[in-house]
């Protein structure tokens, strides 16, 4: 009498999921409200990485934001400039886990503002950049029409020494779109010159130009440690690749 071979019911192994890689402007996205402060003492003490944007009013600051996170009100943008006088913390991080925060700093340097408001602001700000021990980046705004202003260059003094210790630096160019090619590549040139071993980037809202590559720079901000072995496997790959087309090379004939 003949047998069958027994056949299992069970299916065969699989293998665990990969968790979906976050992309940078995927992480931008999980951004949400933290808190607001009217003075510095008022800010949470916090140990993961902090980025600030800060600004003239005008420079497009929220918009900024806004367009980075793809959220069009996160960061408030107030119909009188210069009255947004509180710090607001965005944090960032998937499934309610902060790997990072965004730090919305008030646009300085409108005429309608009383001086009073605007010394004790200043003061504030420089305070902040100063003494603040978690921040990781800064990020400035900038009407690339106007250039940096003299307010401007009184606070890329006060962040020089930071900036000299490692402290990350972002001029952003905004409107762009705004401007020929011709004057972006001049715009850039200046802001070059004047951001004192910082990057600049030209970025406009309307035409997303230059969305992706500050998000990632932003990320890798907050993510040294990937960011580093993001670049040697890129540089290893390189190599590689160098190497390989060496060796495919034909040798030549002895005439």
């Amino acid at each position: 009498m003949s047998t069958r071979p027994r056949v299992s019911n069970s299916l065969p192994p699989t293998a665990p999921a990969t968790p979906a890689l976050v992309t940078p402007m995927g992480w931008m996205h999980t951004a949400r409200f933290l808190t607001t402060a009217a003075q510095l003492h008022h800010l949470p003490a916090m140990d993961t990485p902090e980025i600030a944007f800060v600004g003239r009013s005008n420079a497009g600051k929220s918009t900024c934001i806004n367009t980075l996170t793809q959220k069009k009100q996160l960061a408030f943008a107030s119909k009188k400039p210069g009255r947004t006088q509180h710090i607001n913390l965005f944090a960032l991080g998937k499934q309610g886990i902060t790997d990072a925060v965004l730090a919305d700093l008030p646009g300085y340097g409108y005429a309608a503002v009383a001086k009073m408001d605007k010394l004790r602001w200043q003061q504030v700000m420089a305070n902040y950049l100063v003494s603040r021990e978690n921040l990781t980046g800064i990020v400035m705004m900038c009407d690339p029409r106007h250039g940096l202003t003299e307010l401007d260059d009184i606070l890329l003094e006060v962040i020089r020494p930071r900036v000299e210790q490692g402290l990350k630096f972002l001029i952003i160019l905004t409107k762009a779109d705004k401007l020929t090619r011709a004057e972006q590549a001049k715009a850039l040139s200046i802001a070059r010159l004047q951001a004192g071993g910082g990057e600049v980037k030209l970025f406009s809202a309307l035409k997303k130009q230059g969305v992706d590559e500050v998000a990632q720079l932003l990320w890798d901000w907050a993510h040294p440690a990937q960011a580093a072995t993001a670049d040697a496997a890129a540089a290893a790959s390189t190599e590689n690749a160098s190497a390989n087309d060496s060796e495919a090379e034909p040798e030549a004939l002895d005439e």
